[in-house]
């Protein structure tokens, strides 16, 4: 009977009649599962846990081979008129050999079908492969990917303080700065101008011609001129000409003389011209020191006024509209938009190629404090690690059975027999135990009932 155990129990991942690496049936190498080796692809690994499984095996099966061998001896010296201690020995080699044989029909019958005999409820995971995969599926979806869990482990791992202390590096700073970078550049590069044309004729154009400009002008308007936005453009343009005034002063005081009657005197055309050139001088400078200038004040309501009439007026509004009609249908404005698209990728590609560029050195700068300012500011912080937190449960929340279905699909793929030999690969050495321990604790029940038994009758 052992030697019957023995030899229908064919070790596993050993001799399956398959060369190591060679091709199974379903895509299955011979080294490991669908893909060709244990996960990790770690081969001494898989090694070892063979020989375990082998040592573990042969312990067991020797085990039960003793079992059978004393329980044979000592029942027929029992038989022929042996001392009484001999029953003791022969009770509970008997019983040692009974569990020895449940166990190790318990432990095949996960695998394979014992003696190769078609059992009912034996091989069970060769047979229930993907029931098992799908019961495996749900549990993890149950309990490990629950919104809960997954909350509570984020908050454990403190992502705010590990992403702040690795940004805080200016190395690694740098590192994500050339990484976005590279990236941008590659997408910005890639981008045909005519995809761009026919994005603007084709969606955004026809979104903004649906709409009346005449409104959002106005309010755009009335916000910049509230804010005092303006004044930086009328500084500008107050600069350029006090500037232009200071380095012309022979054109102005020639168009002041030509602009003199003919019958003054020239000393009088000079003396006004360079009466008005000093004049246009002071108040070039005081319209530019100055920002409560009656000029500027007046400049302000004007616009302030138009921007009513931009929101309120509807004649205004038609005129609007009309105008931007014409606009749009100008046959300059193709290609004022590829011009645009065109000068717009050009400044893109400079602050995105360029590593010493002013856009990349602030944004690594900027990158390395925001860095700092996780590890040092724990509001901050926490409004992170919480939106992280928020991120990951809406995640698990929304694609849950989709991750978890992984377990059962690949399982599902998985050819049965290979799948019974690699599970057995990884957890039965432990089984074996159970083989062992059912044999030691069946000879105790044994020794113990026949003691029993003895001393009661």
């Amino acid at each position: 009977m052992a030697r019957d155990a023995a030899r229908t129990e064919p070790a596993v991942g050993v001799d399956v009649g398959v060369p190591p690496g060679a091709a199974m049936p379903g895509g299955l190498s011979g080294e490991g599962l669908p893909g060709g080796g244990l996960p990790g692809g770690d081969a001494d690994a898989e090694s070892r846990m063979r020989g375990g499984l082998r040592r573990m095996r042969a312990i067991a099966t020797t085990l039960l081979a003793f079992m059978v061998t004393v329980y044979v001896l000592t029942w027929r010296w029992d038989v022929s008129g042996a001392p009484g201690w001999v029953s003791y020995v022969a009770a509970a080699a008997e019983a040692g050999t009974v569990g020895a044989l449940a166990d190790w029909f318990a432990v095949t019958a996960l695998f394979r079908h014992p003696l190769g005999l078609p059992i009912p409820h034996t091989a069970i995971i060769p047979r229930r492969k993907d029931a098992l995969g799908r019961g495996l599926q749900n549990f993890v979806g149950t309990h490990f990917l629950s919104e809960e869990v997954v909350r509570e482990k984020v908050d454990q791992l403190g992502v705010a303080a590990r992403a702040g202390d690795w940004l805080a590096r200016p190395a690694n700073a740098e590192r994500v700065t050339t990484e976005i970078s590279t990236r941008a550049a590659t997408m910005i590069s890639g981008i045909e101008d005519d995809l761009v044309r026919e994005l603007v004729e084709k969606s955004v154009l026809p979104r903004l011609l649906e709409r009346r400009w005449a409104g959002a002008l106005g309010l755009a308007l009335d916000r910049v001129v509230s804010e005092g936005t303006h004044h930086h453009l009328i500084d500008l343009l107050v600069d350029q000409l006090a500037d232009w005034l200071a380095a012309n002063p022979e054109t102005v005081l020639r168009l002041v003389r030509e602009q003199a009657p003919a019958w003054t005197p020239r000393w009088l055309d000079e003396a006004v011209a360079a009466r008005a050139y000093a004049e246009a001088l002071r108040f070039a400078a005081d319209l530019r020191n100055d920002r409560g200038h009656r000029l500027r004040r007046a400049l302000d309501s004007f616009l302030l006024t138009f921007a009513e009439r931009l929101r309120t007026d509807p004649e205004l509004g038609d005129k609007v509209e009309a105008l931007k009609r014409r606009i749009v249908a100008h046959p300059e404005a193709d290609r004022a938009v590829t011009a645009i698209w065109v000068t717009a990728r050009g400044v893109l590609l400079d602050l995105t190629t360029d590593p010493a560029g002013a856009a990349r050195t602030r944004a690594t700068e900027a990158l390395a404090a925001f860095g700092a300012r996780l590890v040092s500011e724990p509001d901050l912080a926490a409004t992170v690690n919480r939106a992280a937190a928020d991120v990951a449960t809406r995640a698990v929340r929304r694609y849950r059975a989709e991750i978890a279905a992984v377990i059962g699909d690949t399982v599902a793929r998985w050819e049965p027999d290979e799948t019974s030999r690699r599970i057995e690969l990884h957890v039965g050495r432990d089984l074996q135990f159970i083989r062992i321990n059912g044999t030691v604790v069946g000879a105790l029940a044994g020794l113990v009932i026949h003691l029993v038994t003895e001393v009661l009758l």
